[in-house]
């Protein structure tokens, strides 16, 4: 049985990389104590796009740099892409890797493939072994491929020498039952060293590898604490006890476990990988880990957005990454606006005071109060904020589905109609509001516009702040007054990007005076509630 680690390599999706020599030796010491056999030190790669860390190229000359450990097998990953872009395979491999096993530290060589690559891929594992290199082949996204297309692959794969096919559950979705079956269904044509390497979107990464060295797969991955892309992997900490076990072999894992507390531990804390709900509906609905890994990182991803655009996926597929299609799926409204209600006759020449929902609200609770009972604005409030006394509010406001899916049983409860895009929504967010007052206003998100007609309007993003302030310039107010809209720290992403809408609103056609009259931290006139 070969244990392999490739923390270094699959972790990097997190930190670019970029592993201090300090956690580098500690953790090789490591790796050899607690009975792993080989180590994958990071990618072989000829892109250099942005800064990334010395494990996104793994030289050579890096890795004489490292004591490694008698006993370690060294390996490095290619992605198969790679090997057929523009340029030629031959001439990517020979820039890859110049120089023969015998003169590099390099043992072992692993090639990452989609199954629309395995095939153009193949002829690199015949050079590398010319090489004297120990070659393996991990083929993505398999756990969804028909007995058909599987044994299609075993056949493929067995005109080559290659030293071991691995197959990986990229998506985090396989069961143990369906490791076994794709196992057997490779065992058809392909008689050489099988290996596994699994993601713990469903909490099955453990189970799934141990089901697979029943099933006599002999080659293994794990990552420290699960370190690696999305939701991570098999942790290597509890599948070197499971290994010991099944080779009644001592190991000693005092320096994995002083590894994990001085140095995964804190990493983990930071960049957040790890198996959650997200990941886990990702999981069953074969949806490639970076969204929710992106989605979490990007703290202008809410919670409603993030599962709402799960859904989106689920329906539309979302088996390949594109940040494109990310961008894309948070733009809920698609196609020509629609709308049956006009919100003229209730705005029209009137003050209207609009209710965020930051702390400035109930700070200055009493002030607004007043200013509303004294002049009579028609207030407006963002979802269901309830800072103020609710017979002083007029109207609600709402567009972001899954927030309405939420918030559904409060709507139905408070006295005020709703304004939301009604004839636009999913027909379960329908249904969730049925015997509530709505006044149905159509949305369209188009990048960098703003358009007010009678029943609709076009925002260049699907906040609820944009969609009030369309319906307020809709109904031809006389000026928009703003309360609760404190704004976010400096460097959080969502400061910018309400910096951006403000800014877009207040330059575009039609648009109204906006005050705040609560402390706001964006760009906006500003005005005392109290001396109103």
């Amino acid at each position: 049985m070969m244990f392999v680690d490739c923390t270094l390599r699959d972790g990097g999706y997190y930190n670019a990389w970029d592993f201090t020599p300090e956690l580098i030796l500690q953790y090789l010491n490591a790796m050899q104590a607690a009975g792993v056999d080989a180590v994958e030190l990071g990618f072989r790669t000829l892109k250099n796009q942005g800064f990334q860390g010395p494990c996104a190229f793994t030289t050579d000359e890096f890795i004489r740099s490292l004591a490694i450990r008698s006993g370690l097998t060294v390996g490095v990953m290619v992605n198969g892409g790679e090997l057929l872009g523009e340029v030629p395979q031959k001439e990517a491999l020979e820039q890859l890797f110049p120089n023969a096993a015998a003169e590099s530290p390099v043992d072992l060589v692993r090639i990452a493939c989609h199954v629309h690559e395995f095939e153009k891929a193949l002829p690199a594992v015949t050079w590398l072994k010319e090489r004297g290199y120990q070659v393996g082949v991990n083929l993505m996204q398999v756990a969804d491929r028909s007995e058909a297309e599987v044994k299609s692959l075993a056949r493929l794969a067995k005109a080559y020498r290659m030293d071991v096919l691995y197959f990986a559950d990229s998506m985090g979705s396989m069961n143990p039952d369906q490791a076994a079956q794709i196992i057997r269904w490779f065992r058809s044509d392909w008689t050489g060293a099988m290996g596994i390497h699994t993601h713990d979107n469903l909490g099955l990464a453990l189970s799934n590898t141990l089901r697979a060295l029943d099933e006599g797969v002999t080659w293994v991955d794990s990552t420290v604490t699960g370190m690696g892309r999305g939701p991570g992997n098999t942790r290597s900490e509890e599948l070197a006890i499971e290994m010991a076990e099944r080779r009644r072999k001592a190991t000693n894992m005092v320096p994995l476990m002083t590894l994990v507390r001085e140095h995964f531990k804190p990493m983990q804390a930071h960049y957040g990988w790890g198996a959650n709900p997200y990941y886990y509906l990702a999981g069953k609905h074969g949806i490639h880990p970076t969204y929710i890994q992106e989605m979490l990182s990007d703290s202008r991803y809410t919670e409603e957005d993030v599962l709402a655009v799960i859904e989106h996926l689920r329906v539309e597929g979302g088996k390949k990454f594109s940040l494109n299609t990310l961008d894309a799926a948070r733009h809920f409204y698609r196609g020509e606006p629609k709308g049956q209600w006009s919100p003229r006759e209730r705005f029209a020449r009137r003050d209207v005071l609009l209710l965020g929902t930051g702390p400035g609200v109930a700070r200055h609770r009493g002030a607004l109060e007043r200013y509303i009972v004294d002049r009579k604005p028609l207030v407006l409030a963002l979802n269901t904020q309830g800072a103020i006394e609710a017979e002083l509010i007029d109207l609600r406001v709402a567009c972001h589905p899954v927030r309405l899916l939420a918030d559904c049983d409060a709507h139905t409860r408070l006295p005020q109609p709703l304004i939301t895009p009604y004839s636009m929504l999913p027909a379960d967010v329908r249904k969730s509001l049925e015997g509530k007052e709505v006044l149905d206003y159509g949305l369209k998100v188009q990048a960098d516009s703003f358009a007010f007609e009678a029943a609709h309007c076009t925002l260049p993003t699907s906040q609820v702040v944009g969609y009030a302030l369309a319906v307020a310039t809709s109904g031809q107010a006389s000026r928009i007054l703003m309360a609760g809209f404190d704004g976010y720290g400096a460097d959080d992403p969502r400061s910018g990007e309400m910096h951006q809408l403000l800014e877009q609103y207040q330059a575009a056609e039609g648009a109204l005076p906006v005050t705040a009259i609560t402390p706001t931290r964006y760009g906006l006139h500003t005005e005392s509630v109290y001396a109103l």
